[in-house]
């Protein structure tokens, strides 16, 4: 089971496109990593606060960046291409959208970190 899992995790990444895919899941450790050090540490500075904040901002837009740089190669393969094929669009637009997706999975656990910090204070 948990080696499934891990080929499906493994898999989504390489098809968002290894280099922007692995820099938000950096971004996400970062941003955990620095909830938990508030959380255990029983503080959180207003400075680290605005780092998860500002890491979490550009994981959002890195993953929209790299959705239109993806978009764009696409659409630009799609015209090169003389048949109309439904399969390769639908395929095209799924590896265009995981990063976002996933930009946007960064922002909302980094996110719920933060309330969940100012909550306890």
């Amino acid at each position: 089971m948990n080696f499934l899992f891990f080929n499906v995790f493994a898999d989504r990444m390489e098809d968002g496109g290894a280099f922007f895919m692995y820099s938000l899941l950096i971004m996400l450790f970062a941003c955990i990593g620095m909830c938990i050090h508030g959380y255990v540490k029983k503080e959180m500075t207003d400075r680290m606060r605005n780092l998860v904040s500002h890491i979490s901002l550009f994981a959002l837009v890195w993953g929209f960046f790299s959705m239109m740089l993806g978009l764009i190669s696409v659409f630009d393969a799609v015209s090169l291409v003389d048949s109309d094929s439904s399969q390769f669009i639908a395929s095209g637009l799924k590896q265009g959208l995981l990063s976002p997706l996933f930009g946007m999975f960064v922002f909302l656990v980094a996110r719920v970190g933060i309330l969940v910090l100012s909550l306890k204070k």
